[in-house]
């Protein structure tokens, strides 16, 4: 049978595109339904710099009580897009940072929610501050459902 990506995984925009002066953190999502979350964050590095890709967790998708998940996650790196299509596996962590350089990168994190905090069941990515006008990022969830349906229910409201 074919996977549906739509049936099977609630996609959902964390941010559309931005720069990344100044840092950024996404629209939190809820989780209450999901099994998982890929982040894929999408960056053009004009300037030089090493933006981390981290989560915050919160209890209600307004952000509240956010604090950073330290738990440890996957996390893969494509360092160049514009050479390769591959996804290099790294080193398990709470968070991962690109190449600093002026490449257009990949960074994606498979986030489990049961490593959240007790009581919380929200995200949001985060990018850290380039301190560069000339740096963009987008980030996109890719929530595997609990109930696969052709309409999966909302990820942006409690």
């Amino acid at each position: 049978m074919k996977t549906v990506l739509p049936e099977k995984f609630k996609i959902v925009n964390g941010t559309p595109v931005a720069t990344t002066n100044g840092g950024i953190t996404c629209d939190y999502i809820s989780l209450k339904d999901a099994i998982s979350v890929t982040i894929v964050a999408e960056l053009l590095q004009a300037a030089t710099h090493a933006t981390v890709l981290g989560v915050n967790e919160a209890t209600a998708v307004a952000g509240t009580s956010a604090a950073a998940v330290t738990a440890v996650q996957n996390v893969w790196k494509n360092a160049d897009v514009s050479s390769t299509d591959t996804l290099v596996k790294a080193t398990n962590a709470a968070s991962i940072a690109a190449t600093a350089g002026t490449t257009n990168q990949q960074l994606v994190m498979q986030f489990d929610p049961a490593t959240l905090s007790d009581g919380f069941d929200c995200i949001a990515a985060t990018l850290s501050d380039s301190s560069e006008a000339t740096n963009f990022a987008t980030v996109t969830y890719f929530i595997e459902t609990r109930y696969p349906q052709a309409t999966p229910p909302t990820a942006i409201t409690d």
